[in-house]
C-alpha cells in the first residue's frame, strides 16, 4: 500500500454486518415510511357474488397444507405481515399457505372465481409492499422449501429464504450467486435479477437459472427452459416477481466453492473523494473474482462514514495484491483493514449479519433474532464515473445528514455494487434483465425505529428525495426492478429497457386477463 500519514490498523476481521443491516445501522435499508405513499390498494371488479365462509372454508380443504388464514382468525396477525412493519395495515382477505403446484392451482381457480385480487409472496420483501393487498388473497410459497441436487444442478422449491439455500449448498460445496439478506426469497431474488456477491464471478442470480416451473393465470403447471416455453423462461430472468404466474420451483446452475476471502476497509471522511474517485476506477474493472461495494452512510444528527467491503473468491494473498492496488489509486492507506478466509456458509453468514447468532434464529418472528426494520430507498445505475460536479453531489448529501432531525435511530447511506465482470457479458436481450452496461448499482436508503415520528420519518424521505434528485441526472435512467419504488416515474423503461415490448408480449399470451397485477406490473398503464 502507498505511504501515508494515516496509521493502518490491521485487525483479524472488522465488526461487520449484513448489507442491509449495515445500511440500516449506519441508516440505509430500503422502503417507504407511514404517511408517504397510501398502503397499496386495488379495487375489486365486481363479482356476481363475493366468498362466503363456506367458499373459504372449501379452499382451505383443497390446500394439502389445510392452512389459509382469514381475519379474526389465530395467527392472522402475523402470517398478514410483510418484512417492512410500515405495511402492517394492509388485510388481505386470506393467506393461503401452498406446499404444491396443485395447491397454487386451487388459488388461483378460487380468485379467477370470485374476482378477488391476488398477491404472490415468497419472503415478503416488496419495497413497496404489493406481496399483499387488501381485501385480497396472498398466496404464500414458504412451504415449498425442498432442495435437491441433479448432477451440476440444484432444484429449489419457490419459498425458500436464501439463508437455507445457502446452507443446502454449503453441505454440498456448492455455490449459487444471490443476495445477503437472509430473509429475502429465493423467487423475488432471482425472478427479478439477483445482484450479489459473486455476481461478477459467476453471474446474477437469474443468469443461472436453467428452468423454472410455474403455474399461470389459467391454472397451467408449465416447465419452462431454454426449449420448453422458452419466451417465459426469458421473462422470469429478470423480468420481476408476481408479472407472469407463481413460480413454484427453480433449477440453477452450480459452482463448486467451499471458500470465501471477506474484506473489510474504512478511511476518515477527510479522503471520501481520493477514495471513492479510486473505487469506481477500480471496482468495476477488477478480476471477475472480486466485487466490493462502497458505503457512505451516517446517522441524523451524526458524522459521515466511508468504507469498502466484499468478496474474492481466491486467496487472501491475491486479494491483499487488489487491495494495495485500491489504496496506491487512492493515494490514502486505510484506517482500517480487515482481510479473512472463511467457509462459503461463513461468509454469507458474515454478509447478512448473522455470524454471531445461531444459523436457525437467523430469521424475523417467533425464534428469530432479526429485527423487522422500515425504510425508504430508490436506485440508479450508473454506466459512467461521476464528473467532479457528481461528486459533489454525493459527498454533500451525506454531509447533510448531521444537520436533519429524523426518526429516532434513524439514518441515511448510498451503497454502490460494483458490476462489470460477467454481468456485463451477458447481451441485454438474451435475459429480461436488460442492466448489462452499468459500472455499478447504487441504492439510496433511509431507516429508522419503528413505527418513528411522523415527523422525523418525513425528515428522512424529505433527504432520501433531495439526494436522489442530486444525483439522479449523472446517472443512466436505469433503475433495479428488484429494488421496485412506488413513486419512479417511466418504471417500464427504467427497469427493462428496450425489454418491455418483449415482456408485454409474453404477459398478453400468458395472462391474457392481467390476473397477476400491481401498479408496477408488466403491461400497467
Amino acid at each position: 500500500m502507498s505511504q501515508n500519514d494515516q496509521p493502518r490498523q490491521s485487525v483479524l476481521l472488522a465488526p461487520r454486518t449484513s448489507r442491509r443491516d449495515f445500511l440500516a445501522g449506519a441508516g440505509v435499508a430500503g422502503l417507504a415510511a407511514a404517511g408517504a405513499f397510501a398502503a397499496p390498494q386495488v379495487r375489486l371488479v365486481s363479482a356476481t357474488s363475493k366468498p362466503t365462509s363456506a367458499d373459504w372454508a372449501a379452499l382451505a380443504r383443497r390446500l394439502s397444507t389445510r392452512k389459509l388464514l382469514r381475519p379474526g382468525e389465530k395467527g392472522y396477525r402475523q402470517a398478514k405481515q410483510l418484512f417492512e412493519p410500515q405495511f402492517d395495515a394492509l388485510q388481505p382477505a386470506g393467506v393461503a399457505y401452498c406446499a404444491s403446484p396443485d395447491d397454487v392451482a386451487a388459488c388461483l381457480s378460487f380468485v379467477r372465481r370470485f374476482r378477488l385480487p391476488v398477491r404472490v409472496r415468497s419472503g415478503g420483501h416488496s419495497y413497496a409492499g404489493w406481496s399483499s393487498v387488501t381485501g385480497g388473497l396472498i398466496v404464500d410459497v414458504s412451504a415449498m422449501h425442498s432442495v435437491r441436487t441433479i448432477n451440476n444442478t440444484i432444484r429449489v422449491g419457490s419459498g425458500t429464504d436464501l439463508m437455507r439455500f445457502y446452507s443446502e449448498l454449503a453441505a454440498r460445496g456448492l455455490a449459487v450467486p444471490g443476495g445477503s439478506c437472509p430473509t429475502v426469497g429465493i423467487a423475488g431474488l432471482a425472478l427479478g435479477g439477483g445482484v450479489g456477491v459473486l455476481s461478477r464471478r459467476y453471474g446474477l442470480t437469474c443468469d443461472n437459472m436453467t428452468a423454472v416451473q410455474i403455474v399461470t393465470a389459467d391454472g397451467s403447471v408449465l416447465d419452462c427452459d431454454r426449449t420448453h416455453n422458452s419466451d417465459l423462461y426469458w421473462a422470469c430472468r429478470g423480468g420481476g416477481g408476481g408479472n407472469f404466474g407463481v413460480a413454484t420451483s427453480f433449477t440453477f446452475r452450480t459452482h463448486h466453492l467451499t471458500e470465501l476471502c471477506v474484506f473489510y476497509l474504512s478511511w476518515p471522511w477527510s479522503h471520501a473523494a481520493r477514495v471513492i474517485g479510486a473505487w469506481q476506477s477500480w471496482a468495476p474493472h477488477a478480476p471477475d473474482a472480486l466485487w466490493s461495494t462502497l458505503h457512505l452512510s451516517g446517522d441524523f444528527g451524526g458524522q459521515p462514514v466511508l468504507s469498502v467491503s466484499g468478496t474474492y473468491v481466491g486467496s487472501q494473498t491475491g486479494l491483499t495484491t487488489h487491495l494495495d492496488d485500491l489504496a496506491n489509486r487512492a493515494g490514502v492507506t486505510p484506517t482500517l483493514m480487515s482481510v479473512s478466509q472463511q467457509s462459503y456458509l461463513d461468509a454469507m453468514l458474515l454478509e447478512a449479519g448473522c455470524s454471531t447468532i445461531p444459523i436457525g434464529a437467523c430469521h424475523t418472528g417467533t425464534g428469530g433474532q432479526l429485527a423487522r426494520v422500515p425504510a425508504f430507498a430508490k436506485s440508479d445505475f450508473f454506466t459512467r464515473p461521476l464528473n467532479k460536479r457528481g461528486m459533489r453531489a454525493l459527498l454533500s448529501g451525506i454531509e447533510k445528514l448531521s444537520a436533519i432531525r429524523g426518526a429516532a435511530g434513524g439514518g441515511g447511506s448510498i451503497a454502490f455494487d460494483a458490476l462489470g465482470g460477467a454481468v456485463n457479458r451477458v447481451h441485454p436481450a438474451e435475459t429480461a434483465f436488460v442492466h448489462r452496461d452499468a459500472l455499478f448499482l447504487a441504492q439510496y436508503y433511509t431507516s429508522w425505529k419503528w413505527p418513528g415520528t411522523p415527523s422525523g420519518v418525513a425528515s428522512q424521505h424529505r433527504w432520501l428525495r433531495t439526494y436522489y434528485n442530486s444525483l439522479h441526472p449523472h446517472a443512466s435512467g436505469q433503475a433495479y426492478q428488484n429494488y421496485i419504488d412506488p413513486g419512479l416515474t417511466g418504471w417500464q423503461q427504467a427497469y427493462y429497457g428496450a425489454n418491455y415490448a418483449r415482456l408485454k408480449r409474453v404477459k398478453a399470451k400468458y395472462d391474457p386477463g392481467n390476473l397477476f397485477s400491481f401498479p408496477q406490473s408488466i403491461g400497467s398503464a
